[in-house]
């Protein structure tokens, strides 16, 4: 089976990747990181989260980061509003899209939104109109879509309900989450069975963590779904405080490699991302996970050579 011709790859590390961080970045670094990540030929980047600090402390600084990055033409900025105040601090700087939230697990709603999944998506409806009513774009991240950190198995019928829900708000775009890392590639194409008829496969993008090592399978699978969106964070950086175990974003150097290995176009310019992504890996003293970065680095050697 043929692959498709290009990918797009949403950059969620300033984001995803810090939030459960066990240090709080300079403001002034993530800035920098950011701008970093514009000049690498990505065409979205989810920012930031305009949260509680009580809750996520990493992203207390959301507007400074949001208003400092140096925006570049062609690069759409993203940030997470999970509530009306996140959502209206957001419009107060001038976002170019939003991320809000729901879950296909009680447990997961309750504990990383505090309300059950008819309370989260009652809570978005009215935030993803007013959105549509400023010009904004609205992608929404439907969370569990696998498997649940509390429950285990999610029941794919109440993926698919909830997904025509969403669409019914009129969301620009669904962001399908394996929260966990877990999927195996049969899961992946289980659920895009699931959906069938409510929501296409090429209008969707999917958002895997690498808890088991199976997250470059998984994409495999999806490309012969045909899903061509994908959520990565570069280094593989990344992890939920609600879920317990979890490992980082399927890193987006491996995503990248994997895609030029197959002849597939990513408008990712490889030598600046990992670039990008050494610059927070020395900022938080770590060793980033990402395969395909550590091999570069090592080696100096490109993916595809």
């Amino acid at each position: 089976m043929s692959f498709p011709k290009e990918i797009h790859i949403t950059e969620v590390g300033p984001r995803d990747g810090l939030q459960n961080q066990p240090m709080s970045v300079p403001t002034q670094r993530k800035i920098d990181w950011i701008n970093a990540l514009s000049a690498t030929g990505l065409s979205t980047i989810e920012t930031t989260a305009f949260v509680s600090p009580k809750w996520v402390p990493q992203l207390a600084d959301s507007k400074e980061v949001y208003t400092g990055i140096s925006k570049t033409d062609g690069v759409r900025y993203s940030a997470l509003v999970p509530n009306e105040f996140g959502w209206r601090s957001a419009l107060e700087v001038g976002v170019d899209e939003i991320a809000v939230i729901t879950a296909a697990s009680e447990t997961f709603s309750e504990k990383n939104t505090n309300t059950t999944i008819e309370g989260s998506l009652l809570r978005i409806a009215p935030i993803i109109q007013s959105a549509i009513e400023h010009g904004i774009q609205v992608r929404c991240y439907l969370s569990c879509v696998v498997a649940c950190p509390y429950e285990g198995s999610i029941d794919m019928n109440v993926v698919r309900n909830i997904a025509e829900r969403i669409l019914d708000f009129g969301a620009s775009a669904i962001d399908l989450g394996e929260t966990i890392g877990v999927a195996l590639p049969e899961d992946i194409r289980r659920l895009y069975d699931a959906l069938d008829g409510v929501l296409s496969p090429e209008e969707s993008i999917l958002h895997l963590h690498n808890t088991n090592g199976k997250a470059l399978l998984c994409i495999e699978e999806a490309l012969h779904c045909g899903v061509v969106k994908f959520d990565a964070s570069c280094g593989g950086l990344g992890g939920c405080p609600y879920a317990p175990g979890a490992a980082g974003n399927v890193a987006t150097e491996d995503v990248v490699a994997f895609a030029q290995e197959r002849g597939i176009e990513t408008g990712i310019d490889f030598q600046k991302l990992v670039d990008a992504s050494s610059m927070i890996e020395s900022e938080l003293q770590c060793v980033l996970p990402s395969n395909a970065y550590r091999t570069f680095k090592d080696a100096h050697t490109f993916p595809n050579e």
